[in-house]
């Protein structure tokens, strides 16, 4: 990050970027285990009007052992700026790269968003499809108004919260510390969380598509996997 304060002065409206609002909550990074990044897929000024954003960063950073720091994409001029001088896309509170985070977790508001996700998680040096990351990415999610249909996004996410994400993350939250605390795999901690009502893993199922795109046959391929999925209330 030491680049950076070279590149912001060249760009449109730099404050995007830096961090520092009032109310804005910075965490001991070294103390805390859960680390998750929020995103809501567009520039800072639009992401930050989304209401789920700020009350999941509230209700996560609640939680004594659980950071939430927020990052967005970043406009034309920054993005090509960063991939000049090869800075990762990073944390609006400690500038941490979001690779380096445990999560990254996205409120899909409208379709509109998806190529921004897939730009988000390429300027984070993330691979954007979930077959191609491993146990050194961070798990990717998705919740929001767009995900009661996750199918067309499947391929890029670890999985979805669909429903309520504000009663759903506190049920995700005993089996995200289990992950950290017993070093479990990231398979065994997708087929656990799989057991919560709302929560979609693609990677647990068999899906299969009618000639037109539309689906088929949506079959369990473990225990885990729910053969219907009911939305969080």
């Amino acid at each position: 990050m030491n680049n950076l304060d070279g590149i912001l002065h060249k760009v449109q409206k730099p404050a995007r970027y830096t961090g520092g609002e009032w109310n804005s909550i910075i965490k001991d990074w070294s103390q805390t285990p859960v680390r998750i990044a929020l995103s809501y897929p567009d520039v800072y000024e639009i992401g930050m009007s989304n209401m789920a954003l700020p009350i999941l960063y509230e209700l996560l950073n609640a939680q004594p052992d659980v950071l939430a720091e927020r990052v967005f994409p970043p406009w034309t001029d920054m993005a090509a700026a960063m991939k000049t001088h090869g800075i990762p896309l990073f944390s609006l509170e400690t500038k941490h790269p979001v690779g380096e985070f445990d999560m990254v977790g996205f409120s899909l508001g409208h379709e509109m968003t998806y190529t921004n996700v897939l730009e988000l998680l390429s300027l984070s040096q993330i691979p954007v499809l979930a077959a191609e990351r491993n146990e050194s990415h961070p798990l990717v999610i998705a919740g929001g108004t767009c995900v009661l249909n996750p199918e067309p996004v499947a391929d890029f996410f670890d999985f979805f919260v669909i429903g309520d994400g504000e009663e759903a993350v506190l049920e995700l939250l005993p089996s995200i510390r289990d992950w950290k605390t017993k070093k479990l795999s990231k398979q065994q901690l997708l087929r656990e969380v799989a057991k919560i009502a709302g929560v979609y893993v693609p990677s647990l199922y068999k899906v299969e598509y009618q000639p037109d795109g539309t689906l088929k046959n949506f079959i369990p391929a473990v225990p885990e996997a729910k053969p219907t999925i009911k939305k969080e209330l």
